[in-house]
C-alpha cells in the first residue's frame, strides 16, 4: 500500500480509500451487501493497508455507518481514519436533512452513535444547501471540531464558485475551512479539471474522487454493463452522461489498454487517477473482495505518458452531473 498526505490535515491515508456505500442492507439497493459479507471485505482491505473508510449517514439510512462501525471496533482505532457524511435526507421531518446547526448537530450525534465513535477523522457536507447561509454551516462545523467531535471537515460536489466561497468565508470568519473535496471524476466524466481541481490545487485542498469507475462503466466493455447486478436494477447509472462526450470510445481504449497492460478495465481507469497529481486517494466501492485486490494491485501499473494521453483523447465536454 501507499499513503499520502491528505490536503493540509497532516493526516496519513492510503490511496485507496474504501467506499462504504455498497455496505449496509440489500433493502435499500439490491446491490448492496449485508453487514456478513460486508465485514469481510472491511476485514481483507485493512490486511492490504486500507486505513482510510468513506461512508454517509444517507447510505442504507444508516446501516453502513453501524456496519463500518462494528467492524472496526475490532481493531485498533488510531489507526483508522474514517470519513462520514451529512445533508440528504434522514426521514420525513423537514430537519433532519440539510445543513442547518440543527440538522448537523443532530445528525453527526447519530452517525457517532452508529459508528461507536467519539470523534470521526472527517465531517464532510454531502451536497451544497441553497436554504442554509454557508456561514451558519461553517460555524456548526467549527464549534463541532472545538466539541472534539470531528478532526477536520471536508465538501463534497458543488460549483467551483460556491467552494471559493465557502473556503473564503471560513477565513474571513476564522473558521475551520474545507480541508477536502469529494468531487465526480474519473476517466468519462473529467469536467472538475475546469475549475475545481485547480482550485483544490492552489488551495491545497486534499481530493479525493467519488465515482472513480463510473459506477461500472469502466470496469467491462460499455455493451456489457447492464449484466451487473447494479446495472439491471439501478437505473441512477444512467443519470450521468459517460456514453457521451466521447465515452463509448474511451471505454474501448480501456479495454484495449487492459489487454496490453494484462490488467483490468478497471486497473487501467484506477492507475489513469493515481497519475493525477491533485487526486490524494479516489474512492473505491465494491461488493467483492476480489476487486478490491485487483484494485491494490492498481498500484504497481506505471501508465507511460502517451498511454495517459491516448485514454483522455477522445473525451469531450459534457453536461455537469453529480451536484444534485
Amino acid at each position: 500500500m501507499e499513503y499520502t498526505t491528505l490536503g493540509t490535515t497532516g493526516t496519513k491515508v492510503s490511496r485507496i480509500c474504501l467506499g462504504c456505500m455498497s455496505f449496509g442492507t440489500p433493502e435499500w439497493r439490491k446491490w448492496v451487501l449485508d453487514e456478513e459479507e460486508s465485514r469481510e471485505i472491511i476485514d481483507r482491505a485493512i490486511d492490504l493497508g486500507i486505513n482510510f473508510f468513506d461512508t454517509a449517514n444517507v447510505y442504507s439510512t444508516g446501516e453502513s455507518e453501524r456496519v463500518l462501525g462494528n467492524a472496526l471496533s475490532g481493531y485498533d482505532r488510531d489507526e483508522q481514519v474514517v470519513a462520514t457524511k451529512v445533508y440528504g435526507e434522514m426521514g420525513d421531518d423537514p430537519n433532519k436533512q440539510g445543513l442547518s446547526r440543527k440538522a448537523i448537530e443532530q445528525e453527526l450525534d447519530h452517525s457517532l452513535d452508529r459508528l461507536g465513535m467519539d470523534t470521526v477523522d472527517l465531517y464532510q457536507i454531502h451536497r451544497w444547501d441553497y436554504d442554509t447561509p454557508i456561514e451558519t454551516t461553517l460555524r456548526a462545523l467549527d464549534d463541532a471540531v472545538r466539541r472534539g467531535e470531528v478532526r477536520h471537515v471536508g465538501a463534497s460536489s458543488m460549483w467551483a464558485h460556491q467552494f471559493q466561497e465557502a473556503l473564503h468565508a471560513a477565513d474571513d470568519l476564522d473558521l475551520e475551512r474545507f480541508e477536502t473535496m469529494q468531487n465526480h471524476y474519473n476517466l468519462v466524466y473529467r469536467e472538475e479539471e475546469r475549475e475545481m481541481l485547480p482550485l483544490c490545487e492552489r488551495e491545497d485542498v486534499g481530493v479525493v474522487p467519488w465515482s472513480p469507475l463510473a459506477r461500472g462503466y469502466l470496469t467491462r466493455p460499455h455493451e456489457d454493463i447492464d449484466a451487473t447486478t447494479r446495472g439491471e436494477t439501478e437505473e441512477r447509472i444512467y443519470d450521468h452522461p459517460y456514453r457521451e462526450g466521447g465515452g463509448k470510445e474511451v471505454n474501448e481504449r480501456v479495454q484495449e489498454l487492459a489487454d496490453e497492460y494484462d490488467a483490468t478495465m478497471a486497473q487501467i481507469a484506477l492507475a489513469w487517477l493515481f497519475h493525477k497529481d491533485w487526486v490524494d486517494a479516489p474512492i473505491v466501492g465494491t461488493t467483492s473482495v476480489e476487486h478490491l485486490e485487483q484494485a491494490v494491485e492498481a498500484l504497481d501499473i506505471d501508465l507511460a505518458e502517451s498511454d495517459v494521453e491516448w485514454l483522455e483523447e477522445p473525451y469531450e465536454p459534457v453536461e455537469v452531473s453529480g451536484h444534485e
